[in-house]
């Protein structure tokens, strides 16, 4: 009996042990975890100190959103604004405006718009003003021609001539040799507030085939 009771002395000494053993590391392991939870929390407390206060992102600027931007319109076509002022002014220029009463005829074609004196047109014949730059409308269409003349003008006044001539031709390879365009370029001609007046040309400059025009100054 003695002996039995021994051995169950010892069991129990280690049964005890065992538990012991058993407790010691669960609660080793418990504080194993408590430590990487603390070290965790520490972290995140330590990233949200450094970043501040996270506030969430508006919609417009979530994943999958669609921007949403304002459509700018064209800016206008340069030729497209050309075309449009070119079409003004040739309606400005009436192909019925009459010309007869305002024409000079003694010795030769003129015109001298109101309030210009006689001695521009005579200083114009005899050549006063030195021709800084001409345009050929010879052969051309009455549209195109018409055209080009504004074109001109409008290039004169920018580049400051004052002394120009206008080709219109004699009008010998028209239909019925009537110098139709050349009636048509001094209607033209008076229209435009441009011109202070204009002379028929001395035969070595074009004759009855073209007009020194003088400008006004800008």
């Amino acid at each position: 009996m003695k002996a039995i009771a021994i051995k169950d002395l010892k069991s129990l000494k280690a049964v005890k042990a065992e538990m012991l053993a058993r407790a010691k590391k669960v609660r080793e392991q418990e504080a194993a975890r408590q430590a990487e939870l603390a070290k965790a929390k520490a972290e995140q407390e330590f990233f949200a100190l450094a970043v501040g206060p996270i506030k969430p992102l508006p919609a417009k600027h979530r994943p999958g959103h669609r921007a949403s931007l304002a459509r700018t319109a064209a800016a206008p076509i340069a030729l497209q604004h050309q075309m449009d002022e070119q079409a003004v002014m040739r309606e400005a220029l009436s192909d019925e405006f009459d010309v007869e009463t305002l024409l000079d005829t003694d010795d030769a074609l003129s015109y001298r718009r109101p309030g210009i004196g006689t001695d521009v047109t005579r200083k114009l014949r005899i050549g006063n003003w030195s021709i800084q730059g001409q345009v050929d409308l010879h052969g051309l269409r009455r549209e195109e021609a018409r055209d080009a003349l504004v074109d001109f003008i409008k290039d004169a006044a920018r580049m400051g001539w004052r002394c120009v001539r206008v080709v219109h031709g004699k009008g010998l390879g028209s239909l019925g040799k009537t110098p139709v365009l050349k009636g048509k370029v001094q209607s033209w001609l008076i229209q435009k507030q441009e011109v202070l007046a204009f002379v028929q040309a001395r035969p070595a400059h074009g004759g009855a085939g073209a007009l020194v025009v003088l400008l006004a100054q800008n």
